[in-house]
């Protein structure tokens, strides 16, 4: 039989699992069902998929969701998981009752990010996937915490390693090729929350304010000192904004 507690999905990012909202989900309200799949080619025991798009990623949660019973969710996308959670509201949209938009963006990628990604991929083919953690995860922690987060730097930089190069080479071109999706959030029917680090490179702050203002009803969390993984860097205070958009969204 189903489960009848509302549900709540979480949707991890480039490199990353399911793994990383272990400790994140630990104390969430029981009477929430939450729900955290590994996106197509991640986690232990995956398949390299057929196709890397965001869009066969999208099918592939529908899918997931349908398994498990759960006909109307609270989307919680953290960056590329937040790029598939856009998709999934973009094709289907009845089964959306809230998105969060964890450090990510409804944008295409634009003309000067495509030397970045050329030269993401350049170094994942040249060196791997584990130096590339070594390189590239650290930064995505604020300035003030990249020392002093050491067991959280390795804990991101241990899941990406697990990952295989062709998905994570995969991965990279899907993301290159990702569409803009402003559309989605104009036609919300259900509330959007943006949360954003005020040190994140990757979704300059400008752009979640901008896209904040597509929705008809949104709410920006700012959190200063956090880069591009909050759920790490100030646990407590991006769970209780989730929570607190889940109580409203669910009206519990």
């Amino acid at each position: 039989m189903a489960d009848l507690k509302p549900t709540v999905v979480f949707l991890h990012g480039f490199l990353e699992s399911s793994e990383i909202w272990n400790d994140f989900l630990r104390d969430f309200p029981a009477e929430y069902r939450t729900l955290c799949p590994d996106l197509p080619g991640y986690g232990p025991n995956a398949t390299p998929p057929t196709d890397y798009s965001l869009e066969a990623a999208a099918e592939y949660v529908q899918h997931y969701l349908a398994d498990r019973e759960a006909h109307r969710v609270l989307l919680v996308g953290h960056s590329m998981g937040g790029f598939v959670a856009l998709a999934f509201a973009e094709k289907y949209p009845g089964q959306v009752a809230g998105l969060c938009l964890f450090h990510s963006s409804a944008s295409a990628e634009k003309e000067e990010d495509h030397e970045r990604h050329q030269r993401n991929r350049d170094f994942l083919e040249q060196h791997g996937v584990v130096a590339y953690a070594e390189e590239f995860l650290k930064p995505q922690f604020s300035p003030s915490h990249r020392e002093s987060m050491t067991n959280q730097v390795a804990l991101l930089q241990h899941i990406a390693a697990a990952v295989p190069l062709e998905i994570a080479l995969g991965s990279l071109d899907a993301l290159s090729r990702r569409p803009e999706r402003y559309d989605v959030l104009r036609k919300a029917t259900y509330p959007v929350l943006f949360i954003a680090g005020k040190d994140d490179k990757a979704v300059p702050l400008e752009k979640t304010h901008e896209e904040s203002l597509l929705a008809d009803h949104s709410t920006v969390v700012w959190l200063a000192n956090v880069g591009h993984v909050g759920f790490l860097e100030r646990p407590a205070d991006t769970r209780r904004a989730i929570e607190g958009f889940a109580k409203l969204i669910f009206q519990l």
